[in-house]
């Protein structure tokens, strides 16, 4: 990393330990009130059988079940991240391209691997929209909806990227946060070439400490990737986080969170309006809000003076220091985020 080249292993928890105890987070993406009693309890049903070695079956059929997919298309691993290792370490390709800013992790382990990585940078004027990918890329990664910019990508825009000879990794770690899941490429398995799908129950369910997370696409890719991880990669509680919430009772839960969030989110996006010097560029769609604001690195230490995280955005490709990433509460918390807000901004 030089003094011009983004923090790539930078992340939103560094955020909140940095500032001490008794910050409220504003820089995680997790759900706040997360995991929910009754996944606690089936969590903690799992301890009686630590003594035994894993067994996917159950989590990986429950998995495909819910995406309408082989179980032979069904990799289950360690947390979004653990794939994005696995995938730099078995994929080959000449002309790699990340489109930034999204998520860091998919271009580090592709970095670490060996693999030399071209960006393709899109414009907050036009509100992040996703636009040309160099034609002879054979390895396309991307988030939707993307994180930080919280963009959500048509679904029809991202699939028109598949090209034969070509794998497109698509970062779906938020979707389950968008109602509906309506721009999800989860479901298709006929568009050409190798198209990946990373999916993450970390957010969502609060279980960033547990990790789980899978990845859905073509079964020889799929067998390639498990192959590459180590015996029984992902723990019995996991396993079993990933069989519960893929049925219909947490698939439920989760849209009707989505719903709700959907409407703190317009709270937030509705009140940020009323600073004249911050600007929200695209529809965020997310869990989380992408601002300018000049000054906003000077402005997040400040915030933490009032007992506030929020994420700092020069460490994605694309952004610089005067973004700032605020993750999406109860309007309550809102409400004391943004009095902070103010009297920061008031006393610059």
């Amino acid at each position: 990393m030089t003094a011009h080249e983004p923090d790539l292993r930078h992340h939103g928890d560094a955020e909140v330990r940095a500032g001490g105890r008794g910050l409220v987070d504003l820089a995680v993406n997790v759900r706040t009130g997360t995991p929910p009693t009754w996944l606690r309890e089936r969590l903690a049903a799992t301890l009686g059988d630590l003594a035994a070695y894993p067994d996917q079956g159950a989590a990986r059929a429950a998995v495909a079940a819910r995406h309408g997919r082989p179980v032979e298309e069904v990799l289950l691993t360690s947390g979004a991240a653990e794939a994005f290792v696995l995938l730099a370490r078995v994929l080959t390709a000449r002309h790699i391209v990340v489109v930034h800013p999204q998520f860091t992790e998919p271009e580090a382990a592709l970095r670490d691997a060996g693999h030399r990585v071209h960006r393709v940078l899109l414009s907050p004027e036009d509100g992040f929209r996703l636009g040309a990918v160099p034609e002879e890329a054979d390895l396309v990664v991307l988030g939707n909806p993307t994180n930080p910019t919280s963009v959500l990508h048509p679904a029809e825009a991202v699939a028109a990227l598949a090209r034969p000879g070509r794998t497109l990794v698509v970062d779906e770690a938020f979707m389950d946060t968008v109602p509906g899941e309506r721009e999800s490429l989860a479901p298709l398995r006929d568009l050409p070439g190798r198209v990946v799908v990373l999916r993450s129950l970390t957010k969502t369910w609060g279980l960033a400490g547990l990790r789980i997370g899978y990845v859905l696409g073509p079964a020889p890719l799929i067998a390639a990737l498990g192959a590459a991880q180590p015996l029984w990669p992902v723990s019995t509680p996991a396993l079993v986080a990933a069989e519960v919430c893929s049925g219909p009772p947490a698939l439920a839960e989760a849209e009707q969170a989505a719903a709700e969030l959907a409407l703190r989110r317009a709270y937030l996006v509705k009140c940020l309006a009323a600073f004249p010097a911050l600007r929200v560029y695209g529809e965020p769609a997310a869990s989380f809000v992408l601002v300018r604001l000049p000054g906003a690195a000077a402005v997040r230490e400040r915030l933490r003076e009032h007992g506030f995280a929020v994420r700092r955005g020069d460490t994605f490709p694309g952004l610089g220091e005067d973004w700032l990433r605020i993750a999406v509460r109860d309007e309550e918390t809102t409400d004391r985020f943004l009095n902070a807000l103010e009297a920061v901004l008031s006393s610059t």
